[in-house]
């Protein structure tokens, strides 16, 4: 396989804002698809991780978010093998074949190969055709760090089935509800939408999950804002935590049953204050009560930081991520997990992040995605990401700290 089969330079320019060492990576992947499977003409794909910015566990009460697709991706190389089958190779992991015909029997919480067979069933019910094909990826996505590694994995699924098998005619919204229907049907997790849709719409987006999904897209960048955001791992991931996860939603539900409807969104904040005395009795579950309260405020904060993105304004943008983190820590509670309270890596993280933007007068601090566990996010001015770096490095380890931008593109086809 020669060189000429490489995504072309304005492409890796446009998406990367550089070709050498994006270009070295789809080099790299060309050469190991040839090596694992077969020396077919492969078609490139990318697909980005996410990063939630302002809006902490409200999708699944149907609230609303400004999520975006962060410069950490996930890339690909795949092509049709004319059979009934489908062949994955991760860099770093065993490859996987699901039969297309027996997807539907494979082991549920079978990992990434039941994550597949749920695709394929979704694909399937929703009127979309999968055939056989053959990939090898490799991803900078962070597993179990709250960027959603496994959103971008489904979504470059999606994008190379899209791509080979149903011209493009996979609308991003599909391209989600397939993700979450394998997370909820084959994985047995109770994942929202948010992170499928961040990764496959690309740039910053503002969410809204009250009715359907509709989202817009909001030019915003902290890059011009004078900011980079950093990711940092705190240590540890969020594998065994899933009974607190599901506990917030579960929570939220059973306060929304008690105003009368299903979900939040369709009751107020005053219809709430007003019914508080009745629920409290009702319930008996003050955490369910404060879990509540952050979902009304948390939605109008992500309506003024989606405004403030628009007009560029980087104090009020500040100002919520931090008013987000602080009702994330106090009123929704997931900086710290109960199973193992000595264990706050969360909690210490943030508050070494606080001691130094505290210094500068600047930038923010907040607990990241799920929480309980796992990550934060910071953001910091340009010309102290450097020393950010470094100064939290100490505590965390090199390894686990990632600056990052915005990334205005989704998961998409980068050609042939």
């Amino acid at each position: 396989m020669g060189m000429s089969n490489m995504p072309a330079k304005e492409v890796l320019e446009r998406v990367y804002g550089e070709s050498v060492k994006s270009g070295e990576r789809f080099a790299h992947i060309a050469k190991c698809f040839a090596e694992n499977f077969s020396d077919a003409e492969v078609e490139f794909f990318t697909s980005p991780g996410r990063t939630e910015v302002v809006g902490n566990h409200t999708d699944h009460n149907g609230g609303k978010i400004v999520a975006a697709s962060i410069s950490l991706d996930t890339i690909g190389a795949a092509a049709a093998n004319g059979t009934g089958t489908i062949r994955i190779l991760s860099e770093g992991y065993d490859k996987i074949e699901v039969e297309i015909a027996k997807a539907s029997s494979v082991e549920k919480k079978s990992g990434t190969k039941a994550l597949i067979a749920g695709m394929v069933e979704a694909i399937g019910k929703f009127g979309y055709k999968v055939e056989g094909f053959d990939a090898y990826m490799t991803t900078e996505v962070i597993a179990a760090a709250g960027v959603s590694s496994s959103a971008s994995f489904e979504m470059m699924f999606c994008v190379i089935v899209n791509s080979l098998f149903n011209d493009n005619q996979i609308g991003i919204g599909d391209c989600a509800r397939i993700g979450q229907y394998a997370e909820n049907n084959f994985w047995m997790k109770s994942s929202g939408l948010m992170d499928q849709m961040a990764c496959a719409a690309g740039g910053a987006i503002l969410l809204d999950f009250a009715n359907d999904i509709k989202y817009e897209k909001i030019e915003a960048s902290f890059d011009k804002l004078g900011y980079d955001m950093v990711i940092v791992n705190t240590g540890k991931g969020h594998g065994d935590l899933s009974d607190e996860y599901s506990a917030v939603p579960r929570e939220m539900f059973d306060v929304a049953k008690a105003l009368g409807v299903k979900r939040l969104c369709e009751s107020s904040l005053d219809t709430f204050l007003k019914d508080l005395p009745r629920i409290e009795k009702e319930l008996n579950n003050d955490r369910a009560i404060l879990r509540a309260l952050h979902f009304y405020e948390e939605n109008r904060r992500v309506e003024a930081t989606a405004e403030a993105l628009k007009k560029g304004d980087a104090k009020t943008v500040l100002q919520m991520v931090t008013a987000s983190g602080n009702s994330s820590w106090k009123w929704l509670q997931n900086c710290m997990s109960k199973s193992n309270e000595k264990d706050q890596k969360v909690a210490l993280t943030l508050a070494l992040t606080e001691l130094y933007l505290g210094k500068l007068g600047d930038g923010c601090c907040r607990v990241h995605g799920g929480g309980f566990a796992g990550v934060i996010l910071a953001v910091v001015p340009k010309a102290k990401t450097q020393d950010y770096v470094d100064y939290i490095a100490t505590y965390v380890g090199r390894e686990n700290v990632y600056p990052m931008q915005i990334r205005q593109t989704g998961a998409v086809s980068l050609g042939k």
